[in-house]
């Protein structure tokens, strides 16, 4: 089994840390922000071995491999600040680490690897397939500099079938798959799912209602009056005959969609020779359902049952893959992703990391269509037939229908890239122009927004956003849940101090103090110009003069100078294109009023202003919902029900006396003194 080890280093070596008891602050919304490294899950079959690091660069790699195994595993380089520089898997760990002791015949990215490692970690594996798994599944967690990086990588919806019901029900499901039942996908958006339900409950009247709502009804609802359920809850169908439908759904959406549809066209003429035109009727609705499904996906390849099909094209230093999926013969849509890679890396290189990062926590399809040859190939679909558990065909197709499929997925992905580079230098054109407009010595490379939003002081929020070369940078984002009880109700100067304080003090202590000359990225790794660096160029208040001063004195509490900060002052009436600018040491000024300069910080503080919004509505509906009854130690689910069926609301059980909790089932006299005692201890 693999020991989990930090890359948090003292002189040097590595420290063991309880990385699964570890958790980020909330002042992050996910756990990017912070430069610490996660370590490998457990794999069953392999040892792991850390060997300590000698003198950085090459001479450290040399060290390493005089103590290697001629045996498959996963080796990491590390840099002096502990951050991984790259993960790599073997066939044999010391022949394949060999080849970084010398920087003779190196291209520049290897070179500059090699002479950044200042220590190695390795992993030792079963096989070589066990090898790349466990690769894709690190370069995922750890996110490594020179590694190629699958960005946007958010998770698929799936259409749920349960199975822990009499009567399972369809439904659109995202995330980890934890429910019992039968998992169908990946769809390339939400809408594709709705679609799809919709006509599928046309086809199969399969209901969609919660099980809550389902043991509660006492007559059919609409849905069976409008022919999309055949109403299970109120007995309108038997459960073995609902049973029945569903197992045609499930048969539908497995791939049998033809014998479906001849069964039920088949049913349609037995009831039509019998003269039951009505039955014969719904059959009919039934199979134009299923049309509807078919007939709305796009392309639909007769050759191809269940298919995923990966087309990348590359431009201007940029590549972008394009992801089609096919199941039941059916387009269920497509994604463009745009990989992070070295320049120097070719098509087959990127597309072959990408594929086995893609499929780390995705169902794999029987066939996977690649444009690409790419040298493990054979590798890759050994490693995803071991991990499906069947059969798994990884083809580039040269001629027929498949070969039609890949070049429709890359006519897409080069429109794809072209679009991305022409937004790209717009982006570049427009930073350029923001530099120019307030005095920046470079066109920013990273722009932090600030806002608040509250309703009359309540559930206050302060939002973050960040732009960059490549537009807004979402994972980049923060929320700040305003925390302290000094804060006047509706003090937007003491919400923003408070942002401020925490968001600045974290990054001086995660990344140091600023360095306008050394700017370096949240990995610790010096920012290129098209990299987020960890220190903003340029910070955007929202809001007047009053503002900017809240800011700057913040800033100068915690030492921090030379930070380039403006506040916007809406224009009179908030008339758009009026605003007022303020800097530091600067007469207010403004920008011409058709400047595209000024349309791009419009869009900057409109997006600020939504993400706040947004932030502050989700507090405000948590905090809405929230029970009181669910602070009480011992009150479960089957209690809180009991005591509202009784008392109908939380508040009169605030009021009930001892002897009236007693009355309702399942609340003994302890704890009814428990429930009266914490409502009167808290002055309920």
């Amino acid at each position: 089994m693999s020991e989990n080890i930090s890359n948090d280093r003292k002189d040097g070596v590595a420290q063991p840390v309880d990385t699964e008891n570890s958790v980020a602050s909330e002042d992050v919304a996910t756990a990017s922000d912070a430069p610490r490294t996660p370590a490998a899950e457990p794999v069953s079959g392999i040892a792991f071995e850390e060997l300590p690091p000698a003198e950085p660069g090459a001479d450290v790699i040399a060290a390493a491999v005089k103590t290697l195994p001629n045996a498959p595993g996963v080796y990491r380089m590390i840099n002096e600040h502990g951050q991984v520089l790259y993960v790599g898997k073997a066939r044999s760990l010391k022949k394949r680490v060999v080849s970084y002791t010398r920087l003779g015949g190196q291209n520049n990215r290897i070179a500059r690897m090699i002479r950044a490692t200042a220590a190695m970690d390795f992993v030792r594996t079963r096989t070589e397939t066990e090898a790349l798994l466990l690769e894709a599944n690190l370069i995922k967690r750890l996110r490594p500099r020179f590694n190629v990086l699958l960005r946007d990588d958010k998770s698929f919806p799936y259409i749920l079938i349960t199975g822990d019901h009499e009567a399972p029900m369809i439904v659109k499901h995202r995330g980890a798959r934890k429910r019992a039942g039968d998992y169908y996908g990946p769809f390339a958006s939400a809408g594709a799912v709705g679609r799809t339900i919709n006509a599928l409950q046309k086809a199969f009247l399969i209901r969609s209602c919660s099980d809550s709502v389902y043991e509660s009804r006492t007559r059919p609802c609409l849905l069976y009056q409008i022919k999309r359920c055949s109403a299970p809850c109120t007995g309108e169908i038997s459960v073995e005959d609902y049973a029945k439908l569903v197992e045609e759904a499930r048969a539908f959406l497995s791939g049998r969609s033809q014998a479906v549809r001849t069964e039920l066209a088949q049913e349609m003429e037995a009831a039509s020779s019998r003269f039951d035109f009505e039955q014969a009727a719904v059959y009919r609705d039934r199979l134009a359902a299923l049309s509807h499904v078919q007939s709305h996906q796009g392309v639909n390849p007769q050759s191809v049952e269940e298919a995923d099909v990966f087309a990348i094209h590359q431009e201007g230093g940029m590549a972008c893959v394009q992801v089609f999926f096919f199941r039941t013969g059916q387009n269920w849509g497509n994604r463009a992703y745009f990989p992070k890679a070295d320049k120097t890396m070719d098509a087959a290189q990127i597309l072959q990391a990408f594929l086995a990062q893609f499929y780390d926590d995705k169902p794999v399809p029987k066939l996977v269509l690649a444009s690409e040859e790419f040298e493990e190939r054979t590798l890759l679909t050994e490693a995803l037939s071991e991990r499906a558990g069947h059969r798994i065909q990884v083809h580039v197709p040269q001629r027929g229908e498949k070969r039609e499929l890949v070049e429709h997925a890359l006519t897409n992905a080069r429109e794809a890239l072209g679009r991305r580079l022409a937004e790209t230098s717009s982006q570049a054109r427009l930073l350029q122009g923001l530099g120019e407009a307030f005095g920046l010595p470079s066109p920013p490379r990273r722009v932090e927004v600030y806002d608040n939003s509250h309703i009359q002081g309540t559930n206050a929020v302060g939002g973050m956003i960040v732009a960059g070369p490549e537009g807004f940078s979402k994972p980049h984002y923060r929320k700040f849940n305003i925390r302290s009880e000094e804060i006047t109700p509706g003090d937007d100067f003491g919400m923003m101090r408070e942002v401020l304080t925490r968001r600045f003090s974290r990054l001086l202590k995660e990344a140091g103090p600023r360095n306008p000359e050394e700017q370096t990225t949240e990995d610790g790794s010096e920012a290129q110009s098209d990299a987020i660096p960890a220190w903003p160029d340029l910070i955007v208040i929202d809001g007047g003069k009053g503002q900017l001063s809240a800011t700057l004195t913040v800033l100068k509490e915690l030492g921090i100078e030379d930070q380039p900060v403006v506040s916007i002052a809406k224009g009179r009436d908030r008339e758009a294109g009026r605003e007022t600018f303020f800097m530091a040491g600067k007469a207010p000024f403004m920008l011409p009023h058709r400047d595209p300069v000024l349309y791009f910080i419009q869009r900057l503080r409109d997006e600020a202003h939504r993400f706040a919004i947004g932030s502050h509505r989700a507090r405000r509906k948590k905090a809405m919902t929230a029970n009181p009854l669910d602070e009480i130690s011992g009150i479960g689910p089957s209690r809180k029900r009991a005591l509202l069926r009784h008392f109908g609301t939380a508040r009169a059980v605030s009021r009930a006396g001892v002897e009236d909790l007693m009355d309702v089932e399942g609340i003994s006299e302890q704890m009814a003194e428990i429930i009266y005692d914490h409502f009167h201890e808290h002055g309920g």
